[in-house]
């Protein structure tokens, strides 16, 4: 008779939990797309053509996520943001 030895391997798991939060810019029939376009560059540090493509999204897909990180970072972004007129919030 042959026996079967199982063997269990010990194994650490490192989890990384992050604080990371994101700007969720909304779509609404008031601002243009060259303002949003505009407010994006100047209070997220986007290029012009990460700004645009951020401003279609929000149009096509009513939401869009336009800046992650720490929340101390975002929180003078999204009330730039805000002033602006455009309809924004940290999740």
């Amino acid at each position: 008779m042959s026996v079967k030895e199982e063997v269990l391997e010990e194994v650490d798991v490192e989890e990384k939990l992050t604080d990371s939060h994101e700007i969720i810019v909304y779509n609404d029939e008031v601002n243009t797309f060259d303002h949003v376009i505009e407010t994006l560059i100047k209070t997220c540090d986007h290029d012009p053509l990460q700004a645009e493509q951020c401003t279609l999204l929000i149009h096509y897909k009513g939401k869009c996520a336009v800046k992650s990180g720490d929340y101390d970072d975002l929180k003078p972004r999204c009330s730039e943001i805000l002033r602006a007129g455009i309809s924004a919030e940290i999740v």
